[in-house]
């Protein structure tokens, strides 16, 4: 009987994963099912984008996994149970569950309200499609003259600020940060930062701390009202919370604690990748949620995988990181040089040129995706043993 792998999530890290898996395992033994809730791959890096009024290119699934063998399920997943090795699904059809030998968890995040009051029920979110549309909707009724706030001074929210202040230049855009504006880069980095917030006409709240949100407004832990027609939050991500509800051992904050390859300490069959795994990278460090981090733990899951299942040679790739790709709207950038670990170094590439590269960066990821067979070696191994699995694959829930 095949080994069944599923993978629950088809963003950046599930759907590169599915790909390498395919590429490396042989058809006849595995049986590899996509489990996705929406039919086209959403380029999360451009969610500032789609919510600034532009028109991203759609990329059905369908389309890019034709001819792999991966089968495609869209599906919401609703709970997963480790101990009897299913994972639950709501269909077109209704609830179902799936059984496997492997599971690659990919669901990864959402946006973060952090617990502050009024933040769920008046600020917009751009970690989704659907947040970013509905956002997109709401600037487009915004009269001149009105504010838009972006709370959160991190990647996300220094684009999301400068991509709106960009295309509606007759709107006020304002951010407020805990800390001091890009304070994690480097003093180059900083300067141009800045630089670009000036010439865009962006106000900046620093050192203001957001613990609450109304309607019209935002207050600050020193008491202070900020007006918003519009609130944007983008303070982190939380993620998603299906993998603390099941056996599995979880960090605090819900991710699934694994090992260099991706596999979880606690349940062998699963692995974690992308925003959905608390991974320690160089320094002992956990690596953040972040585009270039999903990549990186896709392959070293698919390549540990297939290892294991073919009698190969388990993967042993450090993890680390080169740079840090900030858009500053369409016509600036700034790329920050880091260490392996994720600290900023002196140098940084600024500009139209640094606006260049982070869209080079956005496509060569995007095409990673689209194409997740391409570029691996053409044969595919067998597999040691062929594992039979009792029952049905599928069940029909009562």
């Amino acid at each position: 009987m095949q080994h069944r792998i599923i993978v629950l999530g088809a963003g950046y890290a599930g759907a590169i994963a599915a790909g390498r898996l395919a590429k490396r395992l042989h058809r006849k033994d595995v049986a590899i099912t996509l489990v996705n809730a929406e039919p086209d791959f959403v380029e999360r890096v451009r969610m500032h984008q789609l919510a600034a009024g532009q028109d991203l290119e759609a990329r059905p699934l369908s389309e890019m996994f034709a001819g792999t063998g991966v089968e495609l399920r869209l599906a919401k997943a609703t709970g997963v149970d480790v101990d009897r090795k299913t994972v639950a699904i709501i269909d077109a059809i209704g609830a179902r569950e799936l059984a496997y030998d492997t599971l690659v968890y990919a669901l990864g995040s959402g946006w973060n309200t952090r617990g502050v009051p009024g933040a769920a029920e008046h600020a917009y979110e751009i970690a989704s499609r659907p947040g970013a549309l509905r956002l997109q909707e709401r600037l487009a009724r915004l009269d001149a003259g009105q504010t838009v706030l972006v709370v959160g001074g991190g990647l996300t929210g220094l684009e999301a600020a400068t991509e709106i202040a960009e295309a509606r230049p007759d709107l006020d855009v304002a951010l407020a940060a805990r800390g001091g504006l890009g304070d994690w880069l480097s003093p180059k980095g900083r300067e141009h930062l800045r630089k670009v917030f000036d010439k865009l006409g962006i106000t900046v709240h620093e050192r203001a701390a957001v613990t609450g949100v109304e309607a019209d407004r935002v207050t600050t832990a020193d008491g202070k009202a900020i007006p918003a027609a519009v609130t944007v939050w983008t303070t982190g991500f939380a993620v998603h919370p299906i993998a603390k509800a099941t056996a599995l051992e979880v960090s605090d904050n819900g991710q699934i604690v694994v090992d260099g390859t991706m596999r979880s300490v606690s349940h062998p069959e699963v692995y974690a990748v992308g925003d959905a795994a608390m991974v320690m990278g160089p320094g002992d460090k956990p690596l953040r949620m972040a585009c270039a981090s999903g990549g990186p733990t896709a392959w070293q899951a698919a390549d540990g995988i297939a290892a294991r299942l073919t009698g190969g040679k388990l993967p042993n790739v450090p993890i680390r990181y080169f740079n840090q790709c900030i858009s500053l709207g369409r016509k600036e950038g700034l790329i920050q040089y880091v260490t392996a670990d994720d600290r900023a170094v002196r140098s940084v590439l600024t500009g139209r040129l640094a606006a260049i590269y982070k869209e080079l960066v956005c496509k060569g990821a995007a095409w990673a995706v689209a194409h997740p067979t391409v570029g691996l070696p053409t044969r595919r191994r067998h597999i040691m043993q062929k594992r039979a699995a009792a029952g049905s694959a599928v069940k029909t829930l009562a």
